[in-house]
Formats: C-alpha cells, sequence, structure tokens
C-alpha cells in the first residue's frame, strides 16, 4: 500500500492529512511529531495567551478524527533522520518507516540571543503549548513585563500583559514595529495604539545583558539603560526547522527551498509552512510565518500527491488581535510607492490600500473585514482596482467586486 509519512502536526501537517482523505486518498497516512499533545491552533497562545482551563478548546480536531480518518499519529517520536536512498524515516536506530511520499512540516523555532542572563528564571519563548503554560503561570505574579522584538507576537504578548496591569516595555533593534510585516503606515497606527495602552518602546537599541540571580530582575541596553523586569518574552523572530532536511541531503537555504509545487530538491517529498522557502515576487524566495499559508501549501501539496498537481500561487493573508483591535492582511506590502487611507465606518474601522505604480499590492485593514474579505478576492482573482476608485467617498469594496465582468 502506498504510504505518505507527514513530520510536523501543526496546521499545516493536519491539513495535509485531513485533504488527502477529502481527495479520496487510499493510502496509509502518518502523522509524526514530537510534542506528546494532539495537534493544537497556535494563535490563541499568543494573542489572548492559554487559558489553563480550556485546554481541550485548542485542539485542531478531536482524536476520533484521526481514527475515523485512519490518520495514524506517532505523537512524541522524533524523526531523526531521513535515507533518501531507501525511502525512510528512521525514528532512532530500531524503527524505520518506508514512504513513497514525504512531506516536511517541521515548523521553526524561536530564536534564542546569545546573551548573558538569557537561562535566568522568567526569561522565555512563546512558539509552543508548553511555553504559552508557562509564560501565563509567569505572568500571574510579574510586574514589570519586557518584551524584546516588536514583531507580531511580541506586540500581541505586550497587548495582553498591558492591559492586565503590567508596566510593559518593548525593545526593538529596528526603528519601528513590525518593520518586515506591516506598512509605515499601519505600523505607526499599532504603536500609538500600544502607547495609549500604556506600553513603553525603545527602538534602534539592544539588549547587552539579562540581569538577575535565578530569576530575572532587569535588562540592560546597548544604551546603557537599565529596565526593571521580572518577566521577559524573548520574540526576536524564528529559526526555520532544516537540520532534518540539511542531514539527509535536501537543499535549504533560510528554510527548505521548495519549487513551485512546494516540491523539495528530491521527487516526492514536499515542505510546507513556516520552514518552506518557495518562489513568489517573481522568482525571489519567500518565508511565510502564518497559519493560513501552511494551510494554503497543505492542500497544493495534498493535490499534487494524488495527482492532481498544480503549482501554488495563494494571495498570503494573516491577522493578529490586539485590544480590540483586528488587524487582517491581505497581500505582501512591500514595494509599495503609494497608500490610500479608507474609512470603513464610523466606529473608526478603517484600511490602508497599497499600491505599486497604480496596481494593488495589499491591503491592510483594522475592524474592517469586508475590506479585508473584497481585497483576498480582488487580489487573487487580479481585478483591476487603481487609486481613483478610492477618490470616491462612496467607493465600496463589495460591490467594486460584484461589478467586475468575473463576478457578475
Amino acid at each position: 500500500m502506498e504510504t505518505t509519512v507527514i513530520i510536523g502536526a501543526s496546521h499545516g501537517g493536519v491539513q495535509v492529512a485531513a485533504s488527502l482523505r477529502e481527495m479520496n486518498y487510499s493510502g496509509r497516512i502518518i502523522l509524526a511529531a514530537e510534542e506528546p499533545h494532539l495537534p493544537y491552533h497556535r494563535p490563541p497562545l499568543s494573542k489572548a495567551l492559554l487559558d489553563p482551563a480550556q485546554p481541550d478548546g485548542l485542539m485542531l480536531r478531536p482524536s476520533a478524527f484521526y481514527e475515523q480518518k485512519d490518520i495514524t499519529l506517532r505523537l512524541g517520536k522524533r524523526v531523526d533522520a531521513i535515507d533518501l536512498d531507501k525511502h525512510v524515516v528512521r525514528f532512532g536506530s530500531e524503527e524505520a518507516i518506508g514512504f513513497d511520499h514525504l512531506v516536511l512540516a517541521t515548523g521553526a523555532r524561536a530564536r534564542i540571543p546569545q546573551i548573558e542572563g538569557i537561562n535566568l528564571r522568567n526569561v522565555l519563548t512563546l512558539r509552543t503549548l508548553p511555553d504559552a503554560k508557562s509564560l501565563a503561570a509567569s505572568l500571574t505574579d510579574a510586574q514589570d513585563v519586557v518584551v524584546l522584538g516588536a514583531g507580531m507576537i511580541g506586540l500581541e504578548f505586550a497587548a495582553v500583559a498591558a492591559r492586565t496591569g503590567r508596566r510593559t516595555t518593548v525593545i526593538d533593534a529596528t526603528s519601528r514595529p513590525l518593520l518586515r510585516g506591516l506598512s509605515p503606515e499601519m505600523a505607526q497606527h499599532l504603536q500609538q495604539m500600544h502607547e495609549a495602552n500604556g506600553v513603553r518602546f525603545i527602538f534602534d537599541d539592544g539588549i547587552t545583558a539579562i540581569e538577575g540571580n535565578e530569576a530575572v530582575t532587569a535588562v540592560m541596553t546597548k544604551s546603557g539603560q537599565r529596565i526593571n523586569a521580572d518577566l521577559v518574552l524573548v520574540a526576536v523572530g524564528v529559526v526555520p526547522n532544516v537540520e532534518l532536511a540539511v542531514a539527509a541531503g535536501i537543499e535549504a537555504d533560510n528554510g527548505i527551498v521548495v519549487d513551485t509545487h512546494l516540491q523539495t530538491s528530491h521527487e516526492g517529498i514536499y515542505a510546507i509552512g513556516d520552514c518552506a522557502a518557495f518562489p513568489a515576487n517573481g522568482g525571489n524566495r519567500l518565508r511565510i510565518e502564518s497559519v493560513q499559508n501552511a494551510t494554503d501549501h497543505a492542500r497544493t501539496v495534498a493535490a499534487s500527491i494524488v495527482g492532481k498537481r498544480q503549482p501554488f500561487n495563494k494571495v498570503p493573508w494573516f491577522w493578529s488581535d490586539q485590544y480590540d483591535a483586528k488587524l487582517q492582511i491581505a497581500g505582501l506590502w512591500n514595494g509599495y510607492d503609494q497608500a490610500i487611507l479608507r474609512p470603513s465606518g464610523n466606529d473608526g474601522s478603517f484600511a490602508y490600500y497599497l499600491f505599486a505604480n497604480d496596481k494593488l499590492l495589499c491591503v491592510e485593514a483594522i475592524n474592517a473585514p469586508g475590506d479585508h474579505v473584497a481585497a483576498r478576492k480582488i487580489l487573487s482573482d487580479g481585478l483591476d482596482l487603481r487609486p481613483e476608485h478610492l477618490a470616491d467617498p462612496r467607493f465600496d469594496p463589495k460591490l467594486f467586486m460584484r461589478q467586475q465582468p468575473s463576478h457578475s
């Protein structure tokens, strides 16, 4: 019987297995992961922190799903090696499983800066369920919270900490929040929102040491500032988990290198999600850390495995919850030359439409789901929305979409 082995049981890995069954794949499916838990949702870990009373609500699928779909879970099992010649994965020295198709959904791990004091108690990262539990427990007794890194996870946790009354400082080596993820216009709005909630930002500065005996008491910055801290979240980016692939001889370069069908340098072996560097933006390789990207990757790979091969060409989209704001992003902002602000209602909701040479690249929206949903369709269908459309204060993105020939 044909066998597909999936290494990594987060959103992408589980979606490959589910999509294969939806596409009537009749072979064996083995889903292997180092973590012992049933696969779980990760976005709530940073957006609201874990509610210890409701861990079961995080599960991606109930255990019965895997039984009903004949998906074999190998949880708490580490794949130590991939033998490309024999087409087997090895769990330790005594167990090997052969495969016809292999999907690497190995994800990424938190980047840990090598600075003095990084191993002190209450200096934490946030990637996994145990991380979230530790962070939630430490936050209970904390008064002074320092977040290293003004990326999405850092800001989401800063919002949780500030909203619960902790003195919260965010430190970043760059000049503004979300330098990679958001336009300067939207980043400025988020910064002002955090500052209005009491968050202090320090930019263009780094950390030289974390002070304390057993537990953290303060952080020292390169500019000489000493900031009190009894809890530090290290959120300075991630490192893609490529070691297993590289050891097997699979090409990697800031992620496992894949082609437009998400196939690695070896036939029948795919990589998806946070660990995959795929061609986009005219050939430049891109690695996107989002649930939706992993899910879309998974469906593309499942289609290839069942013989319905198709290139990956989905519009990336993301979201974040901070305070009462739902940030939703469709497309990628890099390279824009014009940002048009469009109020979405009388409640303060709005969206930035970002263009390059009058072509829509991206829409960043706050509490404006209508703009976001329409933007995803406009971008995916290649509709010709131009800046002059937005000059009309009566512009309605949904109406614009319905009026296009392909949607009539």
